[in-house]
């Protein structure tokens, strides 16, 4: 099988309560191989979920009863964080573009997701609710408490989830944020003495994974959130390493690469066509209640991460036909992704967070975000997978707006009570008797007087 997977590996929970599961009906698959899957394989004709349309649902007087200690413990408030995390999940993908440098798009919603969310205990007014929006929470009560409870579930010996807040010495953020943070996230502060002390708490934090998470940090930062995520599982039915033999995968239509190829005689899987979105779904399982979800486009010529749109992890389970004994082969991965997530946050209507966002209940100076850094890794290989991931949120002190007059303006003098104009006018050119001159070419040595001059004026030190 030649899976084309840019976002196709999708790490999701099978057995922990938190994704909604059906018994399917549909009929065993007939064919043992993927190969002739198409023909075949059940069609399975559920129509798609809608379940996770659901931004504007609403809750009962019964599911806001009570302190939110128990609220977040209901199994219909941890549904809809595993639903929130998957759509945030999705919208990124969907946005990410691969690139040369980057072809493949790996990231962890849970990761990005928890970073957001610590981000927002801080946050107030509309960037509370813009945060709140976007991390699909503002329709959930407490959702916090939730969050942290799906976070309690997933923690396991195959996976790990790890926090911390990273302190510019001197900088002290308020109590209520620290508690908050150290409460329902388990994020403790600590004084930063150097970037190889985060580097270092991010490699231990993800199993030797990641050494080198950060290579500097801006001059104006004061704080740190970070988090990082590790899961090593082992597949339910082992790869047998001596049937490994360089295959084909195929890039598009007209270009292929070799990898290694593992294979599996008959392994155990759970697979179906969907004719709506032009792809083959399958399912492989890990001893410990973790499941590879992979969907690859039934044409070469379909970019596959255009079937992010149409997809639906709750509804994938639903659909899922019982496991039976297939032929399996998928390549062996060895991946690493990095990207800040400034642009595409601000692509999704997260700008503010980054210009001038209200962080009040971190401190009260003004304060920005100047960065999301993420990076994540993926290995695949006959035992089973390995991946991680770590995103941190750079909160800096917000500069002084600089309001500057240098081009032709409009003025009026104007009593404030009654808003009546003393004098107005427009000024085209405030020296009115020095020799004009010609604007240089950018680069010139004229040029950099000028932008000396200007930054000076400004306040700024000079280039």
């Amino acid at each position: 099988m030649d899976i084309r997977l840019a976002l196709a590996l999708l790490l999701c929970l099978s057995s922990k309560g938190i994704t909604t599961t059906a018994e399917s009906t549909t009929e065993p698959l007939t064919n043992s191989t993927l190969e002739t899957m198409t023909e075949g394989a059940t069609q399975n004709p559920t129509p798609a979920s809608t379940d996770t349309n659901d931004e504007n649902e609403t809750f009962s007087e019964e599911d806001l009863d009570g302190p939110c200690e128990s609220v977040g413990q209901r199994s219909r408030s941890l549904k809809f964080i595993a639903k929130a995390i998957q759509r945030i999940g999705m919208q990124l993908l969907e946005n990410l573009e691969p690139t040369e440098k980057e072809p493949n798009v790996i990231i962890s919603p849970l990761s990005i997701s928890l970073a957001l969310s610590q981000l927002a205990l801080g946050a107030a007014n509309e960037t509370e609710q813009v945060l709140m929006s976007h991390l699909h929470g503002n329709t959930l009560p407490c959702y916090h408490e939730s969050l942290h409870n799906v976070l309690e579930q997933l923690k396991s010996d195959d996976l790990q989830i790890a926090t911390r807040i990273f302190l510019r010495q001197g900088f002290e953020p308020k109590p209520k944020f620290t508690e908050d943070s150290q409460r329902l996230y388990e994020s403790e502060p600590a004084v930063l003495e150097g970037l190889q002390q985060i580097n270092s708490w991010v490699e231990q934090a993800t199993n030797g994974k990641m050494s080198a998470f950060l290579t500097s940090l801006p001059s104006n930062w004061l704080l740190m959130l970070i988090n990082a995520v590790h899961f090593k599982g082992e597949w339910s039915s082992r790869f047998d390493p001596q049937l490994t033999s360089k295959g084909a995968f195929h890039l598009n239509e007209n270009q292929l690469v070799e990898v290694e190829m593992m294979e599996g005689p008959k392994q155990p899987l759970s697979m179906y066509n969907d004719q709506q979105m032009g792809a083959r779904v399958a399912r492989l399982k890990f001893r410990k209640s973790m499941s590879l979800i992979m969907v690859m486009p039934t044409s070469r010529r379909v970019n596959v991460s255009r079937l992010v749109e149409k997809l639906s992890i709750s509804d994938i389970y639903s659909r899922l036909p019982e496991e039976q004994a297939v032929k399996v082969t998928i390549p062996k991965l060895k991946l690493e992704y990095t990207q800040e997530l400034q642009d595409v946050f601000t692509n999704l209507g997260l700008g503010e967070m980054f210009s001038n966002p209200n962080l009040a209940g971190i401190a009260d100076a003004p304060l920005m975000v100047s960065s999301v850094m993420h990076k994540s890794s993926m290995e695949l290989n006959e035992e089973g997978a390995e991946a991680a991931a770590a995103t941190a949120v750079i909160i800096s002190r917000l500069s002084t707006p600089i309001f500057s007059i240098d081009r032709p303006f409009f003025f009026t003098l104007v009593d404030d009570k009654t808003k009546v104009p003393i004098l107005m006018g427009v000024v085209n050119n405030p020296n009115p008797g020095a020799p004009i001159m010609q604007t240089p070419e950018p680069g010139s040595k004229d040029q950099v007087l000028i932008d000396k001059i200007d930054m000076s004026s400004k306040g700024l030190p000079p280039k």
